[in-house]
Protein backbone atom coordinates (compact mmCIF):
# COMPACT_ATOMS: atom_id res chain seq x y z
CA UNK A 1 0.00 0.00 0.00
CA UNK A 2 0.84 3.38 -0.59
CA UNK A 3 1.40 5.59 2.02
CA UNK A 4 0.42 9.26 1.49
CA UNK A 5 3.32 11.33 0.77
CA UNK A 6 4.40 8.70 -2.39
CA UNK A 7 1.10 9.13 -3.64
CA UNK A 8 1.32 13.18 -3.49
CA UNK A 9 4.63 12.83 -4.85
CA UNK A 10 2.92 10.30 -7.74
CA UNK A 11 0.18 12.90 -8.50
CA UNK A 12 2.29 16.03 -8.67
CA UNK A 13 4.38 13.59 -11.43
CA UNK A 14 1.26 12.86 -13.22
CA UNK A 15 0.00 16.45 -12.98
CA UNK A 16 3.29 17.73 -14.82
CA UNK A 17 3.05 14.96 -17.49
CA UNK A 18 -0.38 15.52 -18.25
CA UNK A 19 -0.25 19.19 -18.70
CA UNK A 20 2.76 18.87 -20.66
CA UNK A 21 0.72 16.71 -23.59
CA UNK A 22 -2.02 18.89 -23.27
CA UNK A 23 -0.06 21.80 -23.70
CA UNK A 24 0.90 19.91 -27.03
CA UNK A 25 3.80 17.44 -26.27
CA UNK A 26 1.63 14.15 -27.27
CA UNK A 27 4.83 12.39 -27.57
CA UNK A 28 4.52 12.13 -24.03
CA UNK A 29 1.91 9.84 -23.84
CA UNK A 30 3.37 6.98 -23.83
CA UNK A 31 5.06 8.15 -20.82
CA UNK A 32 1.86 8.22 -19.07
CA UNK A 33 1.26 4.52 -20.85
CA UNK A 34 4.53 2.80 -18.92
CA UNK A 35 3.60 4.13 -15.93
CA UNK A 36 0.57 2.60 -15.65
CA UNK A 37 0.21 -0.16 -18.06
CA UNK A 38 1.45 -2.83 -15.73
CA UNK A 39 -1.38 -2.35 -12.96
CA UNK A 40 -4.05 -1.85 -15.30
CA UNK A 41 -3.02 -5.19 -16.93
CA UNK A 42 -3.06 -6.91 -13.23
CA UNK A 43 -5.99 -4.93 -12.24
CA UNK A 44 -7.74 -6.48 -15.73
CA UNK A 45 -6.51 -9.66 -14.80
CA UNK A 46 -8.21 -9.70 -11.34
CA UNK A 47 -11.01 -9.02 -12.61
CA UNK A 48 -12.07 -10.92 -15.76
CA UNK A 49 -8.64 -13.53 -15.43
CA UNK A 50 -8.03 -13.77 -18.83
CA UNK A 51 -4.79 -12.76 -20.72
CA UNK A 52 -6.57 -11.16 -23.41
CA UNK A 53 -9.35 -9.60 -22.11
CA UNK A 54 -6.80 -8.04 -20.07
CA UNK A 55 -4.74 -6.74 -22.65
CA UNK A 56 -7.93 -5.58 -24.73
CA UNK A 57 -9.01 -3.72 -21.60
CA UNK A 58 -5.86 -1.55 -21.34
CA UNK A 59 -5.41 -0.97 -24.99
CA UNK A 60 -9.06 0.48 -24.76
CA UNK A 61 -8.84 2.10 -21.73
CA UNK A 62 -5.70 4.37 -23.28
CA UNK A 63 -7.12 4.89 -25.84
CA UNK A 64 -9.99 6.50 -24.00
CA UNK A 65 -7.45 8.16 -22.09
CA UNK A 66 -5.70 10.01 -25.16
CA UNK A 67 -9.03 10.40 -26.41
CA UNK A 68 -10.96 12.86 -23.46
CA UNK A 69 -7.26 13.92 -21.56
CA UNK A 70 -7.49 17.30 -22.73
CA UNK A 71 -11.07 17.69 -20.44
CA UNK A 72 -9.10 16.23 -17.69
CA UNK A 73 -9.68 18.28 -14.45
CA UNK A 74 -6.18 19.07 -12.21
CA UNK A 75 -8.18 19.05 -9.18
CA UNK A 76 -9.02 15.26 -9.84
CA UNK A 77 -6.10 12.85 -8.99
CA UNK A 78 -5.42 11.50 -12.25
CA UNK A 79 -4.90 7.84 -10.68
CA UNK A 80 -8.24 7.84 -9.63
CA UNK A 81 -9.78 8.86 -12.68
CA UNK A 82 -8.02 6.19 -14.79
CA UNK A 83 -8.84 3.75 -12.56
CA UNK A 84 -12.67 5.18 -13.16
CA UNK A 85 -12.04 4.63 -17.22
CA UNK A 86 -10.69 1.38 -16.66
CA UNK A 87 -13.56 0.35 -14.68
CA UNK A 88 -15.53 1.22 -17.09
CA UNK A 89 -13.21 -0.20 -20.21
CA UNK A 90 -13.18 -3.68 -18.04
CA UNK A 91 -17.20 -3.94 -17.34
CA UNK A 92 -17.72 -3.23 -21.11
CA UNK A 93 -14.88 -5.71 -22.43
CA UNK A 94 -16.07 -8.96 -19.21
CA UNK A 95 -19.96 -8.48 -20.82
CA UNK A 96 -19.02 -8.80 -24.41
CA UNK A 97 -16.16 -11.59 -23.27
CA UNK A 98 -17.25 -14.97 -24.10
CA UNK A 99 -15.10 -15.76 -21.42
CA UNK A 100 -17.65 -14.21 -18.71
CA UNK A 101 -19.52 -16.59 -16.74
CA UNK A 102 -23.21 -17.80 -17.38
CA UNK A 103 -23.98 -16.98 -13.81
CA UNK A 104 -22.24 -15.62 -10.79
CA UNK A 105 -22.84 -17.27 -7.10
CA UNK A 106 -25.38 -15.75 -4.08
CA UNK A 107 -22.83 -14.20 -1.66
CA UNK A 108 -25.97 -14.23 0.58
CA UNK A 109 -25.71 -17.84 0.89
CA UNK A 110 -22.26 -17.72 2.03
CA UNK A 111 -22.89 -14.81 4.72
CA UNK A 112 -23.87 -15.14 8.43
CA UNK A 113 -27.05 -14.21 9.74
CA UNK A 114 -25.69 -11.47 11.57
CA UNK A 115 -23.04 -9.90 9.84
CA UNK A 116 -22.63 -6.72 12.10
CA UNK A 117 -20.84 -9.39 14.76
CA UNK A 118 -17.85 -10.15 12.33
CA UNK A 119 -14.82 -7.98 12.39
CA UNK A 120 -14.12 -5.76 9.00
CA UNK A 121 -10.36 -5.29 10.20
CA UNK A 122 -7.94 -5.60 6.66
CA UNK A 123 -7.81 -9.01 6.19
CA UNK A 124 -4.33 -10.66 6.73
CA UNK A 125 -3.91 -11.03 3.36
CA UNK A 126 -4.34 -7.49 2.04
CA UNK A 127 -1.43 -6.30 4.74
CA UNK A 128 1.43 -8.04 3.78
CA UNK A 129 3.69 -6.83 0.71
CA UNK A 130 1.59 -7.13 -2.44
CA UNK A 131 4.53 -9.17 -4.14
CA UNK A 132 5.06 -11.47 -1.46
CA UNK A 133 1.20 -11.89 -2.13
CA UNK A 134 0.95 -12.22 -5.53
CA UNK A 135 4.18 -14.70 -5.96
CA UNK A 136 3.11 -16.52 -3.12
CA UNK A 137 1.07 -19.74 -2.75
CA UNK A 138 -1.54 -17.24 -1.72
CA UNK A 139 -2.24 -16.25 -5.49
CA UNK A 140 -4.04 -18.89 -6.27
CA UNK A 141 -6.33 -18.94 -3.50
CA UNK A 142 -6.99 -15.77 -3.60
CA UNK A 143 -7.39 -14.99 -7.00
CA UNK A 144 -9.91 -17.71 -7.21
CA UNK A 145 -12.20 -16.78 -4.60
CA UNK A 146 -11.74 -12.73 -6.14
CA UNK A 147 -13.26 -14.66 -9.09
CA UNK A 148 -15.75 -16.45 -7.37
CA UNK A 149 -16.99 -13.25 -6.43
CA UNK A 150 -19.74 -11.33 -7.88
CA UNK A 151 -18.85 -8.22 -9.88
CA UNK A 152 -20.04 -5.64 -7.69
CA UNK A 153 -17.97 -7.25 -4.58
CA UNK A 154 -15.19 -8.50 -6.91
CA UNK A 155 -14.67 -4.27 -8.00
CA UNK A 156 -14.53 -3.22 -4.73
CA UNK A 157 -12.45 -5.39 -2.74
CA UNK A 158 -9.98 -5.40 -5.51
CA UNK A 159 -10.06 -1.61 -5.48
CA UNK A 160 -9.85 -1.34 -1.95
CA UNK A 161 -7.75 -3.80 -0.59
CA UNK A 162 -5.47 -4.71 -3.81
CA UNK A 163 -4.93 -1.62 -5.65
CA UNK A 164 -5.11 0.28 -2.48
CA UNK A 165 -7.47 3.43 -2.80
CA UNK A 166 -9.67 4.64 -0.02
CA UNK A 167 -13.13 4.23 0.61
CA UNK A 168 -13.76 7.89 -0.71
CA UNK A 169 -11.78 7.33 -3.77
CA UNK A 170 -12.96 3.80 -4.21
CA UNK A 171 -16.62 5.58 -4.00
CA UNK A 172 -15.79 7.63 -6.92
CA UNK A 173 -14.35 5.69 -9.13
CA UNK A 174 -17.25 3.27 -8.81
CA UNK A 175 -19.94 6.17 -8.61
CA UNK A 176 -21.27 4.79 -5.39
CA UNK A 177 -21.65 6.34 -1.65
CA UNK A 178 -19.06 5.80 0.69
CA UNK A 179 -21.87 3.71 3.05
CA UNK A 180 -22.59 1.42 -0.47
CA UNK A 181 -18.49 1.11 -0.58
CA UNK A 182 -18.53 -0.66 2.93
CA UNK A 183 -21.25 -2.40 2.97
CA UNK A 184 -20.22 -4.31 -0.12
CA UNK A 185 -16.40 -4.56 1.35
CA UNK A 186 -17.54 -5.54 4.41
CA UNK A 187 -19.46 -8.80 2.15
CA UNK A 188 -16.38 -9.46 0.11
CA UNK A 189 -14.07 -9.80 3.37
CA UNK A 190 -16.22 -12.41 5.19
CA UNK A 191 -16.44 -14.49 1.72
CA UNK A 192 -12.95 -13.86 1.12
CA UNK A 193 -11.76 -14.61 5.13
CA UNK A 194 -13.97 -18.28 4.81
CA UNK A 195 -12.24 -18.73 1.28
CA UNK A 196 -9.04 -18.41 3.45
CA UNK A 197 -9.42 -19.91 6.32
CA UNK A 198 -8.13 -23.12 5.69
CA UNK A 199 -4.82 -21.92 4.43
CA UNK A 200 -4.17 -20.18 7.45
CA UNK A 201 -5.21 -22.77 9.67
CA UNK A 202 -2.53 -25.09 8.25
CA UNK A 203 -0.08 -22.18 8.56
Amino acid sequence: MSNPSEKTKSDDKDTELIRAINSGRQDLFYELVKRYEKSLYNFGLRMCDNPSDAEDMVQDTFLNVFKYLEGFRYETQFRNWLYRVATSACLKKKRRSKYAPDRELSLEAFLPEDESAVSVDLPRWASQPLEQVLDGELNGIIRQALLELPEKYRLVIVLRDVEGFTTQETSEILGLTPTNIKVRLHRARLFLREALKTYYETD
